[in-house]
C-alpha cells in the first residue's frame, strides 16, 4: 500500500507531544478558505509552481507563457511532461508524492532516537483519515513497534472510530459551532464531526479540540457562546464529569496568513481578508469564556 504525503518535517510540541516526525498527507474533503496547506487538498495532487523558475522550456505544450502556466492547457495534458526528467525543473512540481507503509515505517524507526519528550510521529494533512487503509496498517505496524502516534483529523470520517485503538493522541478541529455556517464554510456537514467529536470525548478520555478562529467566520460573541455551549454538551459538564474528562483539553488556533502565497502558487484565489484577523483581546475573551465554562484550556 502507498501513501500520499506533501509535506514532512519535524517540530516541537506544535502537532502532538514532545519532538515529533510530522506527515502532512495529500486529500482533503473541506474546502476551507482560510486553509494554509490548498495544495494538500486534492487527493491527487495539484501542479505547484515557483514563478522565479517557471519557464517556457518546462513544457512542450506550450503551457508556460511569460512566467504564468495555463492550467487549461494543464487540464486538457494527459501525459504530464512536465513532471518527467526531460522536463521536470524548479518551476512546476506535483504537491504530493507516492511513499509506501514499508518506507514510511522504516523512515520512522530510523527517526526514533529524535522522539525525545514524549515524541513519535504525527499524521496531518490535508485530511490524514481519507487515507484510511494505508493509514490504518501504518499506525498498527507502529503501535507495535512501540512508537507514540498521533492524528490531527478534521472528524468528518464515518471511519475515525475505527482508528482509535491505535492512536495515542487525538488532536480534532472543530471549525464551527452552527451546522448550517459549517456546511457553508467547509462544504462537508457537520452531523458526523459532532458525532465524532462526542465518542473521541467518552470512548477515548484523551482528546486535543482545536478551534481555528476566523475573523468574521467564527469570532463574534454569539459564536463563543455557541462554541461553550456545545463543548459543555458533548463532555457533559453539567453532569458532573469534569473530573473524569479532564484530559480532553481544548485550543484556540489565531487565524494566519501564511497560505496566501501557496494559493498563488496552485493556480486559485486567496478569497480571504483582513477582516479574518482577530485581535489579541478576542483570544483572550475566548479562552476566559471556554475556561469558565468549566472547560480544560490548553495553556502553549
Amino acid at each position: 500500500m502507498v501513501m500520499k504525503i506533501f509535506q514532512k518535517g519535524f517540530n516541537y510540541s506544535q502537532d502532538g507531544q514532545g519532538n515529533r516526525l510530522v506527515y502532512h498527507l495529500q486529500g482533503c474533503n473541506m474546502h476551507c478558505p482560510w486553509c494554509a496547506n490548498p495544495e494538500g487538498m486534492n487527493p491527487g495532487g495539484v501542479l505547484v509552481t515557483e514563478k522565479e523558475w517557471l519557464v517556457e522550456e518546462l513544457c512542450p505544450r506550450g503551457a508556460v507563457k511569460e512566467g504564468q502556466l495555463d492550467r487549461e492547457i494543464c487540464r486538457r495534458c494527459a501525459t504530464r511532461d512536465c513532471l518527467t526528467p526531460k522536463y521536470r525543473g524548479k518551476g512546476i512540481r506535483l504537491s504530493c508524492e507516492d511513499r509506501t507503509i514499508e518506507e514510511l515505517f522504516e523512515e520512522i524507526v530510523r527517526s526514533s532516537p529524535m522522539f525525545y519528550d514524549g515524541g513519535g510521529v504525527t499524521f496531518t494533512g490535508g485530511e490524514a483519515v481519507l487515507q484510511f487503509e494505508p493509514l490504518k496498517e501504518l499506525l498498527m505496524r507502529l503501535q507495535k513497534a512501540g512508537i507514540h502516534t498521533a492524528v490531527e483529523t478534521n472528524g468528518s470520517s464515518p471511519r475515525l472510530l475505527e482508528l482509535f485503538p491505535f492512536i495515542d493522541q487525538l488532536i480534532m478541529d472543530c471549525k464551527h459551532w452552527d451546522a448550517s455556517r459549517h456546511l457553508a464554510y467547509t462544504k462537508v456537514p457537520m452531523d458526523v464531526v459532532v458525532g465524532n467529536l462526542k465518542a473521541a470525548v467518552h470512548k477515548r478520555g484523551q482528546v486535543d479540540i482545536r478551534i481555528p478562529l476566523i475573523g468574521g467566520v467564527n469570532d463574534s460573541e454569539e459564536d463563543m457562546q455557541g462554541f461553550v455551549a456545545l463543548f459543555r454538551e458533548l463532555i457533559g459538564v453539567s453532569h458532573g464529569r469534569e473530573k473524569e474528562l479532564s484530559r480532553v483539553t481544548f485550543e484556540i488556533l489565531r487565524y494566519h496568513e501564511y497560505g496566501r502565497h501557496k494559493w498563488k502558487d496552485c493556480g486559485w484565489e486567496y478569497q480571504m481578508t483582513d477582516k479574518a484577523h482577530v485581535t489579541t483581546e478576542q483570544i483572550c475573551r475566548f479562552r476566559e469564556m471556554l475556561m469558565a465554562g468549566g472547560l480544560n484550556y490548553k495553556h502553549s
